[in-house]
């Protein structure tokens, strides 16, 4: 085996004489020439070069010849713009969760001396999130169309509208909170005209009181009412003991908020307000052809528990309506008792387990007495409840009763409303 070489230092030879420097002539001789194609093969690379695949000879020959031929430059063109198309839409907004992470990180350094109820930080988030989407909706998309949807009875129902005309909705319907917590209706004397109070009597009377189809302006007072909203419930709670308290129920979050016939809690008015706050900013999403994402994992999980908890009462008023027969072997369930239950499994983030009472609104779930189990994606079975998909089209692994599936399907869907 040889030994290894020693340097020129080491061996104490002398030092080689430094290469002569190259003149620009020479320095030009020595550059390798250019690559010369023909046209027909230059035009065959157009599409490699579109997709940035050529070698960098190739790369430099294309581009020379897409500034002496202007079919192939048209060509090059339209490649470009179809290369641009391969690529899959991707929201413009930043990730949905970091601002939640942001605020918390401020607050676990500072914590507030007013905090925002656990159970008003989703309807806050999502207003934030809608608010940055309308902050770039230009001043024409204001009047694109858009359909709000819902489910009623044993069908779809829809109503024609235009993005400024969904926020003067969520304005009218957000004034119902408002209302109930002592602040201005943001309908003024179109509420004493209102035929009812519903969400939907409200909104038509908003809409009729505008004489003409409402505009960007409406933007801002919809803001002005959501944060005072917010602002209200810190300071109706007015610290960390209290929110626990009205989390568990108690405190300022029992307070009613009538929606012309029947009430929610303020804690879960505020979490419906969030729900179609969502709901609605997807409609102007699409609309005006932007991504939207759905809500953070744990939002997404109180509006799921309160749609799962709402369907023992849908259940009994469509019975009532006689739109769901009640089974021949339903028993009387005493309030507080184990009766006929229906597993609810929502998967994906945001996800759970929720034992519906198929027989009494006051009777117990009780996995003793499961009859049937349906699983679903948590925002497939958010659009179910927000009326935007039927219940036959709605995705759904099924095991048992099902008679009692059907029943409860419909039931998420007709929790839906305008």
């Amino acid at each position: 085996m040889p030994l290894p070489r020693s340097s020129v230092e080491d061996g104490g030879l002398p030092l080689p004489e430094p290469a002569a420097a190259l003149t620009p002539a020479s320095a030009a001789a020595a550059e390798p020439a250019p690559v010369v194609l023909e046209h027909p093969v230059l035009k065959s690379l157009l599409g490699a070069w579109a997709l940035a695949a050529c070698s960098t000879e190739e790369t430099a020959a294309v581009e020379e010849h897409l500034g002496e031929c202007g079919s192939c430059a048209d060509e090059a063109l339209r490649l470009r713009e179809a290369v641009g198309l391969l690529h899959p839409a991707e929201s413009l907004d930043l990730d949905p969760t970091l601002r939640t992470r942001v605020l918390q990180g401020c607050l676990d350094r500072r914590p507030p001396r007013i905090p925002v109820p656990e159970w008003a930080t989703p309807y806050d988030a999502e207003v934030a999130r809608l608010d940055a989407l309308l902050q770039d909706v230009g001043g024409a998309e204001w009047h694109a169309p858009v359909r709000l949807r819902w489910f009623m009875g044993d069908g779809p129902v829809s109503r024609r509208t235009t993005v400024a005309g969904v926020i003067a909705h969520l304005l009218s319907v957000d004034g119902l909170v408002a209302v109930a917590l002592g602040l201005e209706d943001p309908l003024g004397p179109a509420a004493a005209a209102a035929e009812d109070a519903t969400p939907a009597g409200r909104t038509e009377a908003f809409w009729r009181a505008s004489h003409f189809p409402p505009t960007r302006s409406v933007r801002g007072p919809w803001r002005e009412q959501s944060h005072n909203l917010v602002r209200t419930v810190s300071f109706a709670v007015g610290g960390t003991s209290r929110a626990s308290e009205a989390e568990r129920g108690g405190g300022s979050g029992r307070l009613a908020v009538p929606y012309g016939g029947f009430e929610l809690p303020l804690s879960d008015a505020m979490l419906d307000r969030a729900f179609e706050c969502w709901v609605h900013a997807g409609d102007i999403a699409d609309a005006v052809d932007y991504p939207y994402e759905p809500p953070a994992p744990r939002h997404l999980h109180r509006m799921i528990d309160l749609a799962a908890r709402m369907l023992p009462g849908s259940l009994a008023e469509r019975r009532r309506a006689g739109l769901s027969s009640a089974p021949a072997h339903q028993h009387l369930v005493e309030a507080g008792e184990p009766g006929r239950s229906l597993r609810l499994e929502i998967e994906g983030f945001g996800g759970g387990e929720w034992l519906i009472p198929l027989d009494s609104p006051g009777a117990v779930g009780a996995a003793e007495h499961e009859v049937a189990h349906v699983a679903l994606d948590g925002v497939e079975f958010c659009r179910l409840a927000a009326g935007h998909v039927s219940p036959e089209e709605a995705a759904a692994g099924q095991d048992g009763d099902r008679e009692a599936i059907r029943d409860v399907l419909f039931a998420a869907a007709s929790l839906s409303r305008m």
